[in-house]
Formats: C-alpha cells, structure tokens, sequence
C-alpha cells in the first residue's frame, strides 16, 4: 500500500471540497492511504511537496488548487510557475498528479472540480498513482 500526500491550495473552498473529494475516493478505490496538508496558494504547492519529499514518509504526491483569471498579469505567473514548481519536481523523480485548475471563470472551475462531472482531483490522484507504477518498474 502506497502512502499518497494530497497538497492542497485552499483558497476556493467549495471547489476545493470537490476535488478533495475526487482525489481521496480515486486513492482509496486503487486501496492506498492518503494525507492532506493546506497551503495559502498554488505558488506553494510545489515546495510542500518539496518539503515532504525530504521526509520520505510519501510514495506519491497529488496537487490540488483553483486559480481562476482576473483582471491582471497574476493568473499567468500564478498558473505557469505552479505547473513549472511541479514539473521540475517530477523530472527529479517525484510522482505527481497536477490537480491544479486553471480556468477562465468559477462556472469552468465547477465543471472540472465535481466529482460527478470531469473529475479533475480523481484525475490529477490516478495520475500520481500512474507515475508511481511507472517508476516503480523503472526503479
């Protein structure tokens, strides 16, 4: 049984609960364990994981978060640098799901985040738990 850290940006609640949701049933039904910790935002995901790499407790990482674009330059650093944090710590051999949205508007953000729709916390946990598998048979 592998042991799965859920990073979570919680700066939407409600569509943070969604994904959460997502991500913990997507965990539980491949019969894996899971934790959650919070971060202030997105740009903090990446040294979480960072952080928690370094204990070795965590075979597998998810990020979750909501970035939703306003009306200046900051969705694009916001955005861009997350993905890149978690990026980089993947090519250093972490396995990682990225959860994070990034949408126009709340109403693409709901779609995405609900379980019942696109999923998009199941989706960012089956693919931490994919890599996992991967660098397990490489490893």
């Amino acid at each position: 049984m592998a042991r799965i850290l859920i990073v979570e940006a919680r700066f939407y609640e409600h569509l943070n609960d969604m994904l959460l949701a997502g991500a913990r049933a997507a965990i539980e039904a491949a019969g894996h364990a899971h934790e959650t910790i919070t971060v202030p935002g997105a740009l903090e995901v990446p040294g979480a994981i960072a952080f928690a790499s370094e204990s070795g407790r965590y075979d597998a990482y998810v990020g979750i978060g909501v970035v939703i674009r306003g009306e200046t330059y900051h969705f694009e650093i916001v955005a861009g640098e997350s993905a890149r944090g978690l990026m980089a710590l993947s090519m250093d051999g972490l396995a990682i799901g990225n959860g994070i949205l990034t949408t126009e508007n709340e109403e693409q953000a709901l779609v995405r985040a609900d379980p019942a729709r696109k999923d998009k916390g199941g989706e960012a946990a089956k693919a931490a738990l994919a890599m996992l598998a991967l660098k397990s048979r490489f490893g």
